[in-house]
């Protein structure tokens, strides 16, 4: 039996009211996780802009590249 396999069987024996409190406690730290993640992506992307890593365009500029249009 794999580890997540364990869990939910142990997860089932809890009571309805501690499954639903598990479930709440587990998405609100995926979503703080996955909150850190883009933080941090954000905080590389920053760096890499004022690094010189990225050129400066206008939001038409970028729109026009994304649809392909010269």
């Amino acid at each position: 039996m794999n580890s997540v396999d364990r869990v939910l069987k142990d997860a089932l024996q809890l009571s309805s009211e501690q499954q639903e409190m598990l479930i709440k406690i587990l998405q609100n730290r995926h979503r703080e996780n996955r909150r850190a993640e883009i933080a941090t992506d954000a905080q590389q992307t920053l760096a890499d802009f004022y690094t010189g890593k990225f050129r400066h365009q206008s939001a038409q500029d970028v729109i026009s590249a994304l649809r392909g249009v010269s």
